[in-house]
């Protein structure tokens, strides 16, 4: 599986972007895609992550702290790319932000919101939010 990440830029406070995540590959041995977010001198941390549903089961989706009530993470099965609405841009939002995927399954929520979940990554995109 191979992960394009884009839609990074530069963003004045409060402004929003959305980034996007395409897939390729095996994506059919996917159950779940989640981002993650890098600023220098700091490690990785989790922002979101979906986990897909498994038969009639929907789709679950995680929030760092940070990220709730900003940011909506999605998916758009058809084009096999999830996606990250960002809102409210603050300048501490500023980062790297990867995406990841894992074909790893858990039935646990809490499992996505590690890296150690997740066995594929993509390049990050920079995003930077300006005062």
């Amino acid at each position: 599986v191979q992960l394009q990440a884009s839609g990074g830029g530069l963003v004045q406070t409060g402004g929003f972007l959305r980034l996007s995540c395409a897939a390729s590959g095996r994506t059919i041995t996917l159950n779940g895609m989640g981002w993650f977010r890098q600023a220098p001198g700091k490690e990785r941390e989790f922002v979101a992550s979906i986990r897909f549903g498994v038969r009639s089961e929907g789709h679950s989706t995680y929030y760092a702290d940070s990220a709730k009530d900003r940011f909506t993470i999605s998916r758009d099965n058809a084009k096999n790319t999830m996606y990250l609405q960002m809102n409210s841009l603050k300048p501490e939002d500023t980062a790297v932000y990867y995406c990841a995927a894992t074909s790893r399954y858990y039935p646990v929520g809490n499992y996505y919101y590690a890296t150690s979940t997740y066995n594929y990554w993509g390049q990050g995109t920079q995003v930077t939010v300006s005062s």
